[in-house]
């Protein structure tokens, strides 16, 4: 069956994606054969990750599946094996080792590795993701045991569709890819990056409920200019420079066309992880053809605007009323930036070109100004504006004075002591957001921002630290992790049968996103929710981006369903063992 064409009533993802193995619409009180066609191999089933339950087999199932000797006699149930795991794994001192161990058991038991995701997601959240997930991708050769997705180099040019089809599903809905270039805060990892596209994807499914047969990670190999990994004998990917301009254009779109063509126009494609000059180009290039999402730029400008959103019931005023700072003018700031100032237009009315001038970017050159615009790159050139050019960031703040100070560089500690104080002696509450991952990036400390506001300070950062008490406060840090985003636009996105993404429904994603945030939270100085509800804050976002797309006209999936919430939960892959008959 095509994945883009006929929708299937029985489906429970809507949006033309037929449920092929029940994982979905099965529930516990309605058995389902294991497999599409029957086999007669209890020893294959055990070594089938999205059929195997280990020792949760039953009685029955043993029988009636040829399992009888291959395991020993006990039988646990889902939950005793959730709680040895989770044992097991905090035995570890070394992240790295815990982050194996979680991919070893999504390569063994597909629905245990996410029971144990979606139901200590604060825990693990930081082991399949960032931070862990960089280190990963620094040591992936090393660590390199069964390959995970697709591998697409220019050795497959004139092949792409050739490739795409010796991946066993047919029924994609979301895929991830990226080239390798600039992992997180960590720079160009060549065909070692693959462990981003996966571990977004085990998002996509723990917490935006996207069922794992219908999310493919890609990897595409052009090189790497990294010569750490060019002398590495175990480096995996091609050992040569990296391919640009028209080889490397030739190859995405060969890859862009293959994917359609494969998959259908409503597979979601979500760019990972490339260098801002390629970022830019290949959203422009293909967001009028296929449904794209770039989550660098346009993830995290929904997410850090959400907190923004969140944040004005603790500083006051509207968004209209305040001042962006930003360090770092790639793709996360100028996505950031150009979203605050639509979400601005939106709300008050003006125009955008109006609301930038409320916006200051600082790159690694200085403040982003007028006279600078002749040799800046183009997606730099609307934060140009009139002011006497300042190099450094403290001179910066002063000049500007910021309500809202925001760190997007990739590079750490750049948010010092005379940067976060000339914030603190400005402003009552100043808003310092640290996003750069992994936290070794982060422009600044939990500790170091609360400190040197005297705890004055609302504080958000791209990776996790630990709640901080200063002088008998505590103080738990927000989180402007895209996770919260990227897995409920999925949903929402899939769910309506949307064919192109617009910024209307990222604005909805982060309006949806604010209003999770609660009372009990202000109290503790978040601006975002808890990670703890994340599921039911995903259902929420993909109604919001579900009910835009019906509203622009772009969904597919018709009539539109009478609740969102209600159907986005009912449609959430569920990790709880099915009965096999």
């Amino acid at each position: 069956m095509n994945g883009g064409d006929l929708v299937d009533n029985k489906s429970a993802v809507a949006g033309g994606v037929e449920d092929m193995y029940g994982e979905d619409c099965a529930t516990m009180d309605q058995p389902l054969t294991p497999w599409t066609v029957s086999i007669a191999s209890g020893y294959s089933l055990l070594r089938e990750p999205r059929h195997n339950k280990g020792l949760a087999f039953s009685e029955k199932e043993r029988d009636a599946h040829y399992l009888r000797g291959l395991l020993p006699p006990v039988v646990f149930s889902q939950e005793l094996q959730e709680k040895k795991l989770m044992h097991n794994l905090r035995q570890y001192k070394v992240p790295l080792q815990r982050y194996m161990a979680m991919m070893d058991l999504q390569e063994r038991n597909e629905r245990l590795f996410y029971k144990l995701l979606v139901d200590n997601v604060e825990e693990l959240l930081p082991v399949v993701y960032t931070p862990t997930v960089g280190e990963a991708c620094q040591k992936y050769g090393s660590i390199f045991r069964r390959p995970q997705g697709l591998y697409i180099s220019l050795k497959e040019k004139g092949k792409i569709l050739e490739v795409l089809k010796n991946w066993p599903e047919r029924s994609v809905q979301v895929i991830v890819v990226t080239d390798g270039e600039r992992i997180l805060g960590l720079g160009d990892l060549g065909c070692q990056g693959m462990g981003i596209p996966v571990g977004k994807l085990s998002l996509y499914t723990a917490l935006g409920g996207v069922r794992p047969s219908a999310c493919l990670p890609i990897t595409i190999d052009v090189g790497t200019n990294n010569e750490t990994l060019l002398n590495d004998e175990f480096y995996i990917g091609l050992k040569q420079k990296r391919a640009r301009g028209q080889e490397y254009d030739e190859l995405l779109e060969e890859f862009m066309t293959a994917v359609k063509q494969n998959y259908g126009e409503k597979v979601l494609i979500q760019f990972e992880d490339f260098a801002n000059h390629n970022a830019f180009e290949l959203l422009s290039r293909y967001s009028s053809t296929h449904l794209v999402f770039n989550d660098d730029i346009q993830g995290t400008a929904s997410v850090v605007l959400a907190g923004l959103i969140a944040s004005l019931k603790l500083l006051g005023g509207t968004l209209a009323d305040h001042r962006f700072l930003f360090l770092g003018a790639g793709e996360a700031g100028t996505g950031i930036a150009e979203l605050i100032a639509l979400e601005i237009s939106k709300q008050n009315g003006s125009p955008i070109e109006e609301n930038r001038k409320k916006i200051w970017l600082v790159d690694s050159k200085g403040l982003i100004v007028e006279s600078r615009k002749e040799s800046l790159q183009h997606f730099k050139q609307p934060w140009a504006h009139e002011h006497e050019f300042v190099k450094d960031l403290v001179d910066a703040v002063k000049a500007i004075k910021p309500t809202v100070l925001i760190g997007t560089s990739g590079v750490g500690k750049q948010f010092t002591k005379e940067v976060v104080e000339a914030m603190a002696s400005l402003n009552e509450k100043p808003l310092i957001m640290a996003l750069s991952n992994p936290t070794s990036q982060a422009e600044c400390t939990a500790e170091e921002a609360y400190t040197w506001t005297e705890g004055r300070a609302i504080f958000a950062s791209g990776s996790p630290f630990d709640p901080f008490e200063y002088e008998g406060q505590v103080f738990v840090p927000g989180q402007a992790n895209n996770a919260y985003i990227f897995p409920g636009f999925g949903l929402g996105v899939i769910m309506s049968g949307a064919i192109r993404v617009h910024d209307d429904m990222l604005l909805a994603a982060s309006e949806a996103l604010a209003s999770q945030v609660t009372d009990e939270h202000y109290a503790k100085g978040l601006i975002y929710p808890p990670f703890t509800n994340i599921r039911k804050i995903s259902a929420h976002i993909a109604a919001k981006v579900a009910a835009k797309a019906y509203e622009l006209g772009l969904a597919s999936h018709l009539p539109q369903p009478e609740d969102l919430v209600k159907y986005a939960e009912s449609c959430m892959y569920s990790p709880v063992y099915r009965n096999y008959r």
